[in-house]
C-alpha cells in the first residue's frame, strides 16, 4: 500500500484525469448517464457472489482488528444490501436529470435575458470509513448530476470498493463515458485523504461521512470547500399527550430497526406526566431487544433495571443497542435538552397536541425535525432521492438528506442582441 508523501505525488495524475473526466461528463446526454446507471445496476445483481467474497476479507480483517458491531454492520453488504443498492441505483436512473434545469429567469427592460440554471460541481471529493454501499450510492448521484467523484473509502472495507469501484468503472466504459469519472485512492492510504483535503484547484467540494472525529478532522483542516455530514445525536420526546402504543413502536423502530447508522435514536426524553404511563411499556420493549437503558434518577425510580446515565451519555452516538434516557418538567426543557446536545441532525415529538407539535417544529433547530413518526425516515431513499450523498447538518448550500439538486451548483446565462451598458 502506497502510504509516503512522496508515493501520493502519484496522486496528482489520478486527480488531473478526474477533473479531464468531468469536463465531458458535465455535458453528457442525460440517456447516455441513465445506460451506465441501469448498466452500474445490472452488473451489481450480476456480481452479487464477488462483492460478498470480497466484502467478507473485510469483515473479517475488521473483526480481527476489532471493529465495533456498529460498525461492521455497517460494512457488511451481503445479497440483500447489494440487491437493495442495485435497485436504488434504477431509481436514480429514472429521476429527473437536474443538469440544465432553469431555477429562474427574467427578461430585462433593455431586451437582455437572463437565467441561472443548474450545472455540476466538476469533482466530488468523498472521504468515508467502513461504509461500501456510499461507494455505489455516490458513485450513482455523482454521474447522474454530471460530477466526476474521487473516493476515499478507507481500509477497512478497500477490498469491497476495489470490486465495487471496478463494476462501475466498466459499466460507465460500455456505456461511452469515460471511466475516470470514478475513481478510488484507497490504496494511498491516509496520507492519499490528507491530499485529497489539500487538493484545492482539483477537487471542488470535499464532503465527509463517518464517525464525528472524521468529520471534524476535514472540516477542520480542508482547503478545499467541505458540506458536512454530521453524526447523529438524534432525540425523541415523548410529551404529555404522546399515544402509548405510537410511543412503543416509534421509540422502538427508531432505536433498534438499524441502531449503527446515524439516523437512529440516541436520547429518549419524557414529560414528567407522561412517564408512569408510558415509560414502562416502551423500554421494557427495548429491554426485550437487548437495548441497555441509561437513564436518569428519575426515570430509574419508574424502571429499575436502568444503568446511571453519565453526563457524556447525553452528547454521545451510541451506533450501538444502547439508549440515554431522562424525564423533563416541560417542552420547554425538553427543546432546551436538545439545543443543549443535538449535533442537528433529526429530532422527533410524539404528541395529540397540535400545539406542542407546531412548537416543536418551529422551535427545535434541527435538519429534520418530525411529529408522530420514526426518526429512521431521514433517509435520501425514504425521501425519493433514490439515495443519498450523505445528511447535511449544517445550513450553507445544502441542509437534510442531499439527493441530486445538492449536487450541483448554478450559473447564470445571459443573453443579449447588443446591449451596451449606459
Amino acid at each position: 500500500m502506497l502510504q509516503s508523501l512522496n508515493d501520493v505525488a502519484q496522486l496528482t495524475p489520478t486527480l488531473e484525469a478526474a477533473r479531464t473526466a468531468s469536463l465531458s461528463l458535465a455535458s453528457a446526454p442525460t440517456e447516455v448517464k441513465n445506460t451506465a446507471l441501469t448498466l452500474t445496476a445490472q452488473s451489481l445483481r450480476d456480481h452479487v457472489d464477488v462483492i460478498v467474497a470480497a466484502n467478507q476479507l473485510d469483515l473479517d480483517a475488521g473483526a480481527s482488528n476489532g471493529l465495533s458491531a456498529g460498525l461492521l454492520d455497517r460494512l457488511k453488504l451481503d445479497a440483500s444490501r447489494i440487491v437493495a443498492l442495485a435497485d436504488s441505483v434504477d431509481q436514480i436512473a429514472l429521476l429527473t436529470d437536474p443538469v440544465g434545469q432553469i431555477v429562474r429567469g427574467s427578461s430585462l427592460p433593455n431586451g437582455i435575458k437572463i437565467s441561472q440554471v443548474r450545472v455540476p460541481f466538476g469533482v466530488i471529493g468523498v472521504i468515508y470509513e467502513a461504509r461500501p454501499n456510499v461507494t455505489v450510492d455516490l458513485a450513482a448521484l455523482a454521474l447522474k448530476s454530471g460530477n466526476a467523484v474521487v473516493l476515499r473509502g478507507g481500509s477497512a472495507a478497500e477490498n469491497s470498493n476495489r470490486v465495487l469501484v471496478d463494476l462501475v468503472q466498466s459499466a460507465i466504459a460500455v456505456a461511452g463515458l469515460n471511466p475516470d469519472s470514478v475513481q478510488t485512492i484507497d490504496p494511498f492510504g491516509r496520507a492519499g485523504a490528507t491530499e485529497l483535503m489539500k487538493a484545492r484547484g482539483y477537487i471542488d467540494v470535499l464532503i465527509p461521512r463517518g464517525s464525528a472525529n472524521l468529520i471534524q478532522t476535514v472540516v477542520t483542516e480542508s482547503t478545499v470547500p467541505v458540506i458536512e455530514t454530521g453524526a447523529g445525536v438524534v432525540h425523541v420526546f415523548l410529551d404529555e399527550t404522546a399515544a402509548k402504543q405510537w410511543a412503543i413502536d416509534i421509540v422502538h423502530n427508531s432505536k433498534t430497526h438499524r441502531p449503527s447508522v446515524c439516523n437512529a435514536l440516541e436520547t429518549l426524553l419524557v414529560h414528567r406526566t407522561a412517564a408512569e404511563r408510558l415509560l414502562p411499556e416502551v423500554l421494557g420493549k427495548l429491554a426485550e431487544s437487548g437495548v441497555t437503558i441509561h437513564a436518569d434518577a428519575r426515570t430509574r425510580a419508574i424502571y429499575p433495571n436502568a444503568v446511571p446515565a453519565t453526563d457524556e451519555d447525553w452528547a454521545t452516538e451510541h451506533m450501538s443497542l444502547d439508549i440515554s434516557v431522562a424525564i423533563v418538567d416541560s417542552l420547554d426543557e425538553a427543546i432546551a435538552h436538545i439545543r443543549r446536545y443535538s449535533t442537528g441532525h433529526t429530532e422527533s415529538i410524539i404528541t395529540n397536541d397540535l400545539q406542542n407539535a407546531e412548537r416543536f417544529l418551529n422551535e427545535v433547530d434541527s435538519a429534520a425535525v418530525m411529529v408522530n413518526t420514526s426518526t429512521r425516515f431521514t433517509d435520501g431513499g425514504e425521501f425519493g432521492f433514490g439515495a443519498e450523498v450523505g445528511i447535511s447538518t449544517q445550513k450553507l448550500h445544502a441542509r437534510g438528506p442531499m439527493g441530486l439538486p445538492e449536487l450541483t451548483s448554478t450559473k447564470w446565462i445571459v443573453r443579449g442582441n447588443g446591449q451596451v451598458r449606459s
